[in-house]
């Protein structure tokens, strides 16, 4: 069982920028692919970016390609996403999960969300 605890959420202004960590309690995070999700009020979750278990391959919507970075640091079981030039339209509650499938399908574990509001 995967544990995974978001933090680094915040209120920001258009055209800032938040770093968003995700810390896994598993030992053998490396063996994960991980995710970004994010699920605005009324609307259902989407998928934000993702990063291979392996050679790193990183995946990307593109609603945020250019502005969002995914990275991991399995030494520290982390996994983080940088956003730069946030948008009011990025607003949302976001998830990290993890996947033992692939990076882009199979997420079995979730976290419990860390909130994120752009303002205008």
């Amino acid at each position: 069982q995967v544990q995974l605890v978001e933090s680094g959420g915040g209120l920001v202004q258009a055209g800032g920028s938040l770093r968003l960590s995700c810390a896994a309690s598993e030992r053998t995070f490396s063996s994960y692919a991980m995710g970004w999700f994010r699920q605005a009020p009324g609307k259902e979750r989407e998928f934000v970016a993702a990063i291979s278990w392996s050679v790193g391959n990183t995946y990307y919507a593109d609603s945020v390609k250019g502005r969002f970075t995914i990275s991991r640091d399995n030494a520290k079981n982390t996994v983080y996403l940088q956003m730069n030039s946030l948008k009011p339209e990025d607003t949302a509650v976001y998830y990290c999960a993890a996947s033992k499938v692939a990076a882009l399908r199979g997420y079995r574990y979730w976290g419990q969300g860390t909130q994120v509001t752009v303002s205008s």
